[in-house]
């Protein structure tokens, strides 16, 4: 049958491209999430991310964002590296943003990967997403097995932890769709627990406002002096949730060349990082996501780190 064919010949080819995990669900309007994210938005979570609450009803029905959309294909892509090059005595980037932006890598396998089932199957619609559109990532990767969505909001898979990349391909084109798989974080609350900054309120509610991420990335105003003391070197991101978590002690380094760092980057220290010029800056993030913060914004972070050092706590001394 022409469905069975072509869900396998998608699966195949996702496999081919380099990504670590394919599954597929029904592109349908996502009635669990509705009042969560309408939740979400009203507590304020998402900080001054604004574009956050636009486009309410695209975030929840793909077939707003493609018109006759029927499947829903979620493409996992490794970045784990081969090195952890945060180190204690120097500022920290999230290990997604070492290499060459993760947007230019994966959507051109998408667009390899559309090219693809042109050819095999014919004139299918639809579009490639990465983290560029109101869809709600996590949302279909839970739908179609992928993993499940753990409490720190990151997706969580049971054979290879959660430092992947989601991506999807909404399409025209019925398929064999996958299932959910079970919650395993169970009484787990490593990520809470070393947040420092106390962006996990309650078990799968993240206080995006409250997040390092958001602050050194998405707020361009001056951080706020509530977080002096708390960012714990991280200039650019955060991974102590994702590092904490059990599930990733099967995480397993990527291989993929543009992931790789910077040779500049791993040798790094405080004041090279302090010292660092607009065309140092430049050079080394080039191509990466930590262009997002822009020079201006870096240096930023880097100074409320320098000049708000973390405290000790005297109770436990």
């Amino acid at each position: 049958m022409h469905i069975s064919r072509n869900t396998a010949f998608i699966k195949s080819k996702a496999k081919e491209l380099g990504f670590m995990y394919c599954g597929i669900s029904k592109a349908e309007f996502l009635t669990e999430e509705a009042p969560k994210l309408d939740e979400w938005l009203k507590k304020g979570f998402h900080g001054k991310m604004s574009y956050m609450e636009n486009h309410f009803d695209k975030r929840l029905d793909p077939t707003e964002l493609v018109p006759g959309a029927k499947s829903v294909v979620t493409l996992l892509y490794n970045y784990f590296p081969k090195e952890d090059i945060a180190g204690n005595n120097s500022y920290k980037i999230a290990k997604y943003a070492y290499g060459k932006d993760y947007h230019f890598v994966i959507k051109e396998k998408l667009k390899d990967f559309m090219t693809a089932i042109h050819t095999e199957i014919g004139e299918v619609g639809g579009r490639a997403f990465v983290d560029s559109a109101p869809v709600m990532e996590r949302a279909w990767a839970k739908k179609s097995g992928a993993g499940w969505i753990g409490k720190n909001s990151l997706l969580l898979n049971k054979q290879s932890g959660s430092f992947f990349f989601l991506a999807e391909l909404i399409i025209d084109l019925e398929l064999e769709y996958d299932g959910p798989v079970k919650d395993y974080c169970g009484s787990c609350t490593a990520c809470m627990d070393h947040c420092p900054t106390d962006a996990i309120p309650e078990p799968y509610v993240v206080d995006g406002s409250r997040c390092i991420s958001y602050l050194t990335i998405e707020l361009k105003d001056e951080i706020p002096n509530n977080f002096k003391g708390q960012f714990e070197n991280w200039a650019f991101g955060c991974d102590i949730c994702q590092d904490v978590c059990p599930w990733n002690r099967f995480s397993k380094p990527h291989n993929e060349p543009a992931f790789d760092p910077h040779e500049q980057l791993k040798s790094m220290n405080k004041n090279d990082w302090q010292e660092m010029t607009y065309e140092v800056f430049n050079e080394i993030f080039r191509k990466s996501a930590v262009k997002r913060t822009k020079y201006e914004g870096l240096m930023r972070n880097i100074k409320f780190i320098r000049e708000n050092p973390v405290a000790t706590n005297s109770n436990n001394e």
